[in-house]
């Protein structure tokens, strides 16, 4: 027997294991935790038994899940999506439990036809099976439209409003599932008076629950400890959990009215830094007991049922969240994708799948081949979006046509334009680079995917269109063979290196400025032809050294060349400056200034290393070397020159000259 220690440890262990496995796989952790689940439990290595303590254990991962949930529910952000939230997403729940119920009516009329047998669901269970197949995978989804910069496109959109039903319908099923388990007259009465118990509960709640929890909240935040406010946090949200539960409801509808009550705080923020760590610790092990329901034995037996599982409901689903869609004025292509993207089960299922199957609403033979289909629906997620340009455009024609159409547009606004710079993202940082720009009369193309924003912005008669900047034809498009530099305004490091790629691979002699967050990623970024990297924090630590220095009493004039030096020697392009024609004062002549040199393929200096040229003994040094990749690297004196090289150099006037001369006469 082993005891309470070896459990833990076990359960870590298997933990850890499965989300490193996972992370390597780029998976989502959830899946770790199932598949360690499976193998640790009693239907495979049977290292661990499923006990109520576990179990009961588990069920804070949920408690926690939802009050996750509660914390992010948005009253101003669920207006203005009313319409998806509230039509595409109730619609899409709705269909689904009832395409459930239809197609276990089917089922029971062919069985007793064909077998003469009866089928062993019945119309209770058909429901709590359909409310578990209604739910699709926040994590999976969000995650993956979040790196594909889809968040805000139409077809994104439509998604997020139904993820964000789904999630909100889990507190009506949460009542219902349990209902349904009584059967009979006592069913209505007893899902009556528990909708009438939740109504009232949640409205004292609410009414007075808001000002209350501010008062509370802020009381204990004035104690100025951290332990305390933690502590405060759990107190709240398991008294609501148990009050609920008492109240003949359940432990996560009082975790979830917890959320929304401090979502309405000032401590919004953090209480969800707080609570993360045991959201996450809690919901892992509740995938690991639900891993442990999953007989394998069961699934081989009955694999044409997984496989038929598998493919079937995602398929109905697939194609009923696309019609629904259309329904809503989507367009033929969108209308695709938003079907593709929330054609899987997701978190929530395994959720009320565990409910019913408590209550004995899903008989036990159910359990594992359905356990198994939605997690393969999971598993083939990140494929089917990867894919669902290449699906869509094989299905839909006009959807080929719009981006079309959208390519066009983007090429009819920048065919007469040259030299100009591609802004990528316009978002605060773009539309301030935009200006700048206009304000020195430089032409410059915006691509950003927020509709909303370019519709604004191009009524205003700014230069911006809709358009993708991490996919190639959008870049063409744009005149990127004709651009004088591309700019990566937003801060996602996967996208800017797309776009590094695409620069690289078509257009090697358009230099490419990226802004991020840290320097972190500053030498991946660098290493795929980034000419120049510009990190936030670097940049902010110097304003915020420059205003300390000014506010103690260091002369502006110090602070200032301080600042400036502490730039050279972060960025080598600002080593100095490149001489324009309005820099004629006898000051500015007299100044270090920069110069470029490109060497053609009949320079006579090329297979030698630079440290030959010995171009520091006439005043001249070489900040950096852009090569005809696109890549830019330090001026090093073992760097080997090949033509189309271009070298930036550093110096005064008379000595840039001759070095100019050295390199391309000899």
């Amino acid at each position: 027997m082993a005891t309470t220690l070896e459990v833990v440890l076990l359960y870590l262990l298997a933990a850890v294991l499965g989300v490193v496995a996972c992370r390597l796989l780029k998976l989502p952790a959830m899946l770790g935790y199932l598949i360690v689940g499976v193998l640790i439990g009693p239907n495979a290595l049977a290292l661990a038994r499923d006990s109520a303590g576990v179990r009961y254990l588990a069920e804070f991962g949920v408690v926690f899940l939802m009050f996750v949930i509660g914390l992010e529910f948005n009253l101003p952000k669920l207006r203005s999506m009313q319409r998806l939230v509230f039509g595409l997403g109730m619609g899409q729940v709705v269909l689904t439990i009832f395409g459930a119920v239809l197609g276990n009516v089917g089922l029971t009329w062919l069985y007793a036809l064909l077998f003469e047998r009866t089928w062993e669901l019945d119309w209770q269970g058909a429901v709590a099976l359909g409310a578990a197949m209604a739910m699709s995978s926040t994590a999976i989804v969000a995650k993956m439209m979040a790196e594909r910069l889809e968040l805000e496109s139409e077809h994104g959109r439509r998604v997020m409003g139904v993820l964000l039903f789904q999630d909100l319908a889990v507190v009506p099923l949460l009542v219902l599932i349990p209902s349904l388990a009584l059967g009979g007259g006592d069913l209505w009465r007893t899902l009556a008076l528990a909708l009438g118990k939740a109504t009232v509960l949640l409205g004292l709640l609410l009414w007075g629950g808001q000002r209350l929890m501010r008062w509370w909240l802020t009381l204990v935040a004035r104690r100025k400890s951290e332990e305390l406010f933690v502590l405060n946090l759990l107190l709240v949200t398991l008294s609501l959990a148990w009050l609920t539960e008492h109240a003949g409801l359940s432990l996560a509808l009082g975790a979830f009215v917890a959320g929304m009550l401090i979502a309405e705080t000032e401590y919004k923020h953090q209480v969800e830094t707080d609570i993360r760590p045991f959201h996450d610790v809690l919901l892992g092990l509740f995938f690991i007991t639900i891993g442990m329901k999953l007989d394998w034995r069961a699934v081989l037996a009955e694999w044409h049922l997984v496989l038929v599982l598998s493919t079937l409901p995602v398929l109905a689903k697939a194609g009923m969240v696309a019609l629904l869609a259309r329904a809503f004025s989507a367009a033929p292509g969108v209308a695709l994708r938003t079907g593709l993207y929330l054609a899987q089960a997701g978190e929530f299922g395994f959720v009320l799948l565990t409910l019913g199957a408590d209550h004995d609403l899903i008989g036990a033979r159910w359990i594992s081949p359905v356990l198994a289909a939605m997690v393969i629906s999971m598993l083939a997620t990140p494929f089917i979006i990867l894919g669902s340009d290449r699906i869509v455009m094989k299905l839909s024609a006009t959807d080929w046509l719009l981006q079309s159409v959208q390519l066009t547009s983007i090429a009819r606004k920048s065919i007469r334009t040259s030299a100009h710079v591609i802004i990528c993202g316009y978002g605060r940082s773009g539309q301030n680079l935009a200006r700048m720009l206009d304000q020195e009369h430089i032409p410059y193309m915006a691509l950003d995917l927020d509709p909303d924003r370019v519709r604004q912005a191009a009524a205003a008669g700014q230069s911006v269109v809709f358009g993708d900047a991490a996919r190639l034809p959008s870049l063409i498009a744009a005149g990127l063979a004709r651009a004088s530099a591309v700019v990566v305004s937003y801060h996602d490091t996967a996208s800017a290196l797309k776009v590094l790629q695409h620069v690289r691979e078509h257009a090697a002699h358009v230099p490419v400025v990226v802004r991020t967050i840290d320097d972190s990623d500053l030498e991946r970024l660098r290493a795929a032809g980034a000419t120049e990297v510009v990190p936030e924090a670097i940049e902010g630590s110097l304003m915020l050294a420059s205003h300390a220095l000014a506010l103690v009493g260091v002369p502006m004039r110090r602070v200032i060349r301080i600042t400036r030096d502490a730039r050279d020697a972060r960025y080598g392009l600002l080593r100095g400056y490149f001489h324009g024609a309005d820099d004629d004062t006898t000051e500015d002549l007299q100044q270090e200034r920069l110069q470029t040199v490109a060497l053609p393929p009949g320079a006579p200096h090329l297979g030698s290393p630079l440290g030959e040229l010995a171009l520091h003994a006439l005043g001249v040094s070489v900040v950096s070397v852009r090569r005809a990749s696109g890549q830019v690297v330090p001026g090093a004196d073992d760097l080997t020159l090949a033509g189309g090289d271009v070298l930036v150099l550093s110096g005064q006037p008379e000595p840039l000259a001759l070095a100019e001369s050295k390199l391309l006469r000899g």
